[in-house]
């Protein structure tokens, strides 16, 4: 799982120590003033991708995606994904 994945924010979630580590190396996540530092900035990335995880919940599967084109063609498909983006907009 990507950190960015996470439903709720979890310092000690194992991908936000892989995702330090990788990034930075294991003597930024051993050293706790760097990895405190590492942390906050994995956390505000997260926060800005709140928009992405509302939306990948709420989009239907492929085989329906798929399904609304074929009845309803492609500008029905968007007025579908369209709904989502707006309710979930970025920002």
């Amino acid at each position: 799982m990507n950190y960015l994945e996470l439903k709720t924010w979890d310092n000690e979630h194992s991908s936000v120590w892989r995702e330090i580590v990788s990034r930075f190396g294991q003597s930024d996540y051993d050293d706790e003033t760097k990895r405190t530092k590492h942390m906050a900035t994995l956390k505000a990335e997260w926060e800005a991708k709140a928009y992405a995880r509302s939306r990948a919940t709420e989009y239907p599967t492929i085989a329906n995606q798929l399904d609304d084109l074929y009845h309803n063609g492609i500008d029905g498909w968007k007025t579908t994904i369209k709904a989502i983006k707006d309710k979930h907009p970025k920002e």
